[in-house]
């Protein structure tokens, strides 16, 4: 499994950027997210910008992983998932047309 990181990219050369997640550098490849202006947060995957989201996103991923963090070192991972836990699950776009329209097989 792949865990999206959020990075604010520092600066630009071509398809490569310097970004930081607030405690380290690193270097990612932005060809499948073209260019993108410094201060833009952008969803890194193993090294590439997989997309690129808003400043909101990237502090509700990393409160996400943060929570993770707490909970695999025993913690109770803090209000992080207070959002999900608040609307319940939810069908994908698709399953909730399905659904709306009737459908109760596929």
């Amino acid at each position: 499994m792949c865990v999206g990181v959020p990075m604010k990219v520092l600066s630009t050369d071509g398809i490569a950027a310097l970004a930081t997640d607030g405690t380290r550098e690193e270097l990612i490849d932005l060809s499948l997210v073209g260019d993108v202006a410094p201060g833009t947060w952008i969803l890194t995957f193993l090294g590439a910008a997989r997309e690129v989201i808003t400043e909101t996103d990237a502090h509700l991923i990393t409160e996400a992983l943060n929570s993770l963090r707490d909970i695999m070192a025993g913690g109770d991972g803090g209000d992080a998932f207070a959002d999900i836990e608040a609307r319940g699950p939810q069908l994908p776009p698709h399953l909730a047309a399905a659904q709306a329209a009737g459908k109760t097989t596929a």
